[in-house]
């Protein structure tokens, strides 16, 4: 039994051994093929991940400006809605607004009555300014219509002299021919 143990190891040994050979070739080109394929896959995810890195930054910006502060605003008037105390209200503001309006109105007050002769005054003097001023723009005006109204007279006096010399003239030789 020994010899046919050895026997059959020898041929086991004869088959075994060129097939470990061509296993012995085939992990090499698997090996082989293992190297490139990693080098390629590395190169294309550096090139997927350059393609997205933008594309996810975009994203998140318009993630972040349009849908995020619709999210919120719902989440904000849910949460208005679904608490159960009624929203105070401050009745200090009118309160405060109103003898804020009472306490200027005063110091208005008493400004005015303080500096109402000086204003009086200074009405006066402005109304006198403005009384002489009129004045003078009226004098002057009538000033200059006279002028031109003077202007006027003389040029329709000469021009009428002239006219009423020539009509002399024409009826001077009308009469002549008829006589």
């Amino acid at each position: 039994m020994k010899a046919q143990v050895t026997r059959v190891g020898d041929l086991a040994s004869e088959r075994v051994g060129p097939m470990a050979a061509q296993a012995r070739d085939a992990a090499g080109h698997a090996r082989d093929a293992a190297a490139y394929a990693r080098g390629s896959a590395g190169d294309r995810i550096y090139v997927a991940r350059e393609w997205a890195a933008p594309k996810l930054d975009a994203a998140a910006h318009s993630f972040e400006e349009q849908i995020a502060p619709k999210v919120s605003a719902l989440l904000s008037q849910a949460a208005h809605k679904v608490d159960p105390r009624p929203p105070v209200r401050s009745r200090k503001w009118p309160m405060l607004l109103l003898f804020t309006g009472l306490a200027v109105g005063a110091v208005g007050f008493a400004l005015y009555r303080k500096n109402s002769e000086q204003w009086t005054d200074a009405m006066k003097e402005n109304a006198a300014g403005a009384s002489r001023w009129a004045t003078d723009k009226a004098r002057a005006t009538s000033e200059k219509v006279s002028d031109v109204t003077d202007e006027a007279a003389s040029k329709v006096e000469a021009k009428a002299g002239k006219l009423g010399d020539k009509a002399e003239r024409k009826a001077d030789q009308a009469s002549r021919k008829l006589s």
